[in-house]
């Protein structure tokens, strides 16, 4: 088992930053392929990011590339989002989602991961 606990969102104003960080739990611990996800009201869960369980893999999705940064602490079992020139339309609860498989080493299909976080917000006022 797994477990995972988000920290770092809040209110913020377009423009600014934030870093998300995700501390991972349990048997696996640093060894699993890590992803980020975001929903937004009365939307669906959306694929932001996602990192293989070395590190040597990153990938994300086209609205934030270039703003946003994943990466990852093994010996700290944390995973980061460093979300910057944030926008209203970041506004969302973010989720960090472990997989038990590591291959391949990256999915951005939200079916894919096993454990899930509880969510942080982050708020975006324009």
């Amino acid at each position: 088992q797994v477990q995972l606990a988000e920290s770092g969102g809040g209110l913020v104003q377009a423009g600014d930053s934030l870093r998300l960080s995700c501390a991972v739990s349990g048997r696996t611990g640093s060894s699993n392929a890590m992803g980020w996800f975001r929903q937004a009201p009365g939307k669906g869960r959306e694929f932001v990011s996602a990192i293989s369980w070395s590190g040597d893999t990153i990938y994300y999705a086209d609205s934030v590339k270039g703003r946003f940064t994943i990466s990852r602490d093994n010996a700290k079992n944390t995973v980061y989002l460093q979300m910057n020139s944030l926008k209203p339309e970041d506004t969302a609860v973010y989720y960090c989602a472990a997989r038990i498989s590591n291959f391949p080493p990256i999915v951005t299909e939200a079916n894919a991961y096993d454990f899930w976080g509880q969510g942080t917000q982050v708020t975006v006022s324009s």
